[in-house]
């Protein structure tokens, strides 16, 4: 017989929000559950996140002013994910993503508020939505946290102004606005004031948690208090099988392998694969680079241990990973520093994306995914990785490009550093970025004739619901289409990086992996990234790597406290 070092009902590796919320779930069903993580801090990629939750027919969407189906949600799904994924597992998803959100804020700390305004991605298919779909964490105070504020992750420092205080794009509106609106002066100072407050009682940073670091908070909150156990600096080294099934895994603690046994099943949920070298190469279209925004620390590990012990990727999938344009920022110690071009600057009026050949090449305002796609297809017949994100002196000073902040805020060590490219004109910035001046001046012209009639003819640039959401309403003929004249003008190079993977193990409705034969694996189970998504790759909307997550770490939570195993001997799977 196997000498077991620990014995719970279920183990959970990987504390993101669908390895937390399979934990929880299992835990109200009355199981022992372990949650083992890899790295020093609670939150995984979900910490790092915007943070939004796409569920579909949320009992919230009425009350939005967006009334929902399933058959209208069911349409938009086929007429965008169609079948880059199984069906039965976009209908799981529909079926039970709105029952998942209610467990979720009737049992724990998690509370979620619909938008009320926040289109699908491609609000031109049927079946979109205006909004209601997606749903954003509600503010969370991390001192409810107490000490254990300090293991939950950090934010990504672009989330964060003055150095920890973090804020959402309605935070960011008022504090550009402070100076011309009273009611923003008075919703910054609030900002500022919390955020001096919490630096003055000793916390690293502001305490005031919002977007997918307040989710992870939440979850994290609800572990505390259900005194769930989970070790941290926990890596997973292998799954232990007996006939069969898996019967738990060995986890590395304080430098030791630790033999734990789950009685009812394993959840991997460690964040998918943008970090495995190995697995880039093999899945994601070339050329490919350390582009990814995800956790270094997702390196795929959840995952070829699930193969190992009978389970497969996905296939038929549209693309590997959800993709983002990413500029990188070299720091003298060399290291990096990303920033992904997610929805502050693409769409503002007066930002223009070209290629090598200084040409536009897609809708800078469409979603983070389709902007890459749009990268990969135009380097097909034109060098395009990387790509060119252009503006004039007065967009900068307006929005700020990437890293550049706006409202004559230092810039000159971004210059300096490479990240950031300045020219008093067009002819010089080409040269400085190495691409073609004519190019880049023709496309400078019929995007400033664009501007003036308000339609972009050559790719669409604010002719969506999507586009103008993200836009300037109060810019007029097109709330995304604005003039590139007054110099000095400025650019940034962007990358194509991804958010998170979307290829990993095949998974049926329970969240059980598969093995080669379409047969569910006893005791393994599969949760966030490390699932093959049930959007194929395609990004419909925002949230829809949350929602999932947040989905099927629910189902694979119940399902395996419903699920026992049979204790027999084990043998190893590295």
């Amino acid at each position: 017989m196997t000498a077991w070092d620990k014995e719970v009902d279920v183990l959970v590796v990987g504390a993101d929000a669908g390895g937390m919320t399979a934990a929880i779930t299992a835990h109200i069903e009355g199981c022992t559950v372990l949650l083992a993580e890899k790295t020093d801090r609670i939150g995984g990629s979900t910490a790092i996140s915007g943070g939004a939750v796409w569920a579909p027919l949320n009992s919230q969407s009425a009350k939005a002013g967006h009334p929902d189906s399933f058959e209208k949600a069911w349409t938009y799904m086929r007429n965008t994910v169609g079948d880059a994924a199984p069906e039965a597992m976009q209908r799981a998803f529909l079926a039970s993503s709105a029952a998942a959100v209610d467990f979720l804020e009737k049992n724990t700390e998690v509370q979620l508020a619909a938008r009320t305004y926040s289109p699908d991605y491609y609000p031109d298919r049927e079946g979109a939505a205006m909004g209601g779909r997606s749903l954003d964490p509600r503010m969370f105070d991390g001192r409810l946290l107490g000490a254990h504020f300090r293991e939950l992750r950090d934010p990504l420092p672009e989330f964060m102004v003055l150095g920890g205080m973090m804020i959402t794009m309605t935070d960011a509106n008022h504090l550009l606005a402070v100076t011309r609106s009273f009611t923003s002066w008075k919703e910054g100072m609030k900002l500022v004031l919390r955020f001096f407050g919490d630096r003055l009682r000793g916390y690293h940073r502001g305490t005031r948690l919002v977007l997918g670091n307040a989710l992870a908070a939440r979850l994290f909150k609800t572990v505390l208090d259900r005194r769930i156990d989970y070790w941290l600096d926990a890596p997973l080294k292998k799954l232990l099988v007996e006939s069969g099934r898996v019967a738990g895994a060995v986890i590395e603690r304080d430098g030791k392998p630790m033999r734990v046994r789950a009685k009812r099943g394993v959840v991997v949920a460690t964040g998918g694969f943008p970090w495995s070298a190995d697995l880039r190469a093999r899945l994601y279209p070339q050329p490919t680079g350390p582009w990814s925004m995800s956790p270094r620390d997702n390196a795929g590990e959840g995952i070829e241990m699930a193969r190992a012990a009978g389970a497969t990727l996905g296939k038929d999938f549209f693309a590997p990973a959800f993709w983002a344009p990413v500029s990188i920022l070299e720091r003298p110690d060399g290291t990096q520093l990303r920033y992904p071009h997610l929805v502050w600057d693409r769409a503002k009026p007066g930002l223009m994306a070209v290629n090598a050949a200084g040409q536009r090449f897609v809708n800078e305002s469409t979603s983070y995914h389709e902007f890459v796609l749009g990268m990969y297809r135009s380097h097909q017949q034109v060098p395009t990785l990387p790509a060119f994100l252009v503006c004039d002196s007065d967009f900068m000073e307006r929005w700020g490009l990437g890293l550049a902040l706006p409202g004559g805020r230092p810039r000159e060590h971004l210059v300096r550093a490479g990240y950031l490219f300045r020219a008093d004109s067009l002819d010089a910035l080409a040269a400085s970025l190495g691409i073609d001046a004519g190019g880049l001046k023709a496309s400078a012209q019929r995007f400033n004739h664009f501007a003036e009639t308000g339609v972009d003819s050559e790719f669409g640039k604010g002719s969506t619901a999507y586009n103008r959401y993200l836009g300037d309403a109060a810019h007029q003929p097109n709330a995304c289409l604005g003039p590139l004249r007054k110099g000095p003008f400025y650019a940034v190079k962007v990358y194509a990086g991804d958010i998170g993977t979307a290829c990993g193990i095949r998974c049926n409705e329970n969240a059980q992996a598969l093995d080669t034969d379409d047969r569910p694996i006893p005791g393994l189970y599969a949760a966030g990234n490390d699932m093959q998504s049930v959007m194929g790759g395609q990004y419909p909307a925002p949230g829809i790597t949350l929602g999932p997550a947040l989905t099927f770490g629910w189902i694979a939570g119940r399902h395996a406290a419903q699920h026992a195993t049979q204790p027999q001997a084990a043998l190893e799977i590295a």
